[in-house]
């Protein structure tokens, strides 16, 4: 599928990174890619983070307010995919923050969209499939991510007719039959990656916007395949060695990408001489 350099439309984004154990040298990749592109992919296996998650009283302490949502869920393969995502996406933030994961607040829009309570310039996203967790962390604006492993059988379940666009289903049938599904599932996480950044979820119809085919530069199209967005859009598709189809949407708010992400000095210069100000004119 679509390389990092196949797709230049819209800011960089460089390759998803993969976690394995409590080695630092992915999380110092972690901070260059946002240094560089503002912007970072992570991933894990499931099976090689389990080991390493707190337990008891510090787990329930770094999931916080999820932590009665986690003793909810009733199958324990669920419990842990839920947990190991919590955990992956507050240690992320935390080495680019530099705080405690603890301290992380994690809150959720209206429609489930997870983010950072207090911390503004960071966005996030959250993907986990079977053995697979994936964090996406910008600071550019908006940021949706979304994985399926390639050979799920998307299209010859059928699916296609109910989440593609016209547009859409002639270029999956012009395809070689042996790669419908990665086409489709390329298609699927991409539309999930987009509806997650724009907050909408499963509530914006996938039959609504579409795609186009593999290899070219990647926009939001409308039904009939002409263009719907422009270059403060990047749409980005990884296949991993595990298996799995990576699919990434960033929103360039026009900003700026700012580097000091520290929590320390996250506040607005200008707000906080605006307080002071205040607290001055009001001794």
């Amino acid at each position: 599928m679509t390389a990092p350099g196949d797709s230049a439309v819209g800011p960089p984004l460089g390759a998803p990174i993969q976690v394995r154990g409590d080695s630092d040298t992915a999380w110092e990749e972690v901070g260059r890619h946002l240094r560089e592109y503002g912007t970072a992919l992570v991933h894990a296996e499931l099976a090689e983070l389990l080991p390493l998650m707190p337990a008891d009283d510090e787990l329930r302490r770094v999931l916080g307010r999820d932590w009665s949502r986690y003793l909810e869920l009733a199958h324990s393969d669920v419990r842990a995919r839920y947990a190991a995502s919590r955990v992956m996406l507050k240690t992320a933030a935390s080495k680019v923050l530099g705080g405690d994961p603890a301290a992380l607040e994690l809150a959720y829009g209206p429609t489930g969209r997870p983010y950072l309570r207090g911390y503004d310039q960071i966005d996030i996203s959250l993907s986990h499939t079977e053995g697979l967790l994936l964090v996406g962390l910008t600071r550019r604006g908006l940021i949706g991510v979304d994985a399926e492993r390639t050979d799920r059988p998307l299209y010859s379940s059928g699916l296609s007719r109910t989440v593609c666009t016209p547009f859409e289903l002639i270029s999956l049938a012009s395809l070689p039959e042996s790669g419908r599904d990665a086409g489709l599932v390329r298609l699927w996480t991409l539309k999930e990656a987009y509806s997650k950044a724009i907050g909408q979820g499963m509530q914006f119809r996938f039959t609504d916007f579409g795609f186009g085919p593999d290899g070219k530069p990647v926009r939001v199209q409308r039904p009939d395949g002409t263009t719907g967005t422009g270059d403060e859009w990047a749409f980005r598709t990884f296949t991993l060695d595990s298996g799995y189809c990576v699919s990434a949407a960033v929103y360039d708010a026009g900003f700026g990408a700012t580097a000091d992400t520290v929590i320390t000095t996250m506040l607005d210069q200008d707000w906080v001489d605006a307080i002071n100000d205040s607290l001055e004119s009001g001794r």
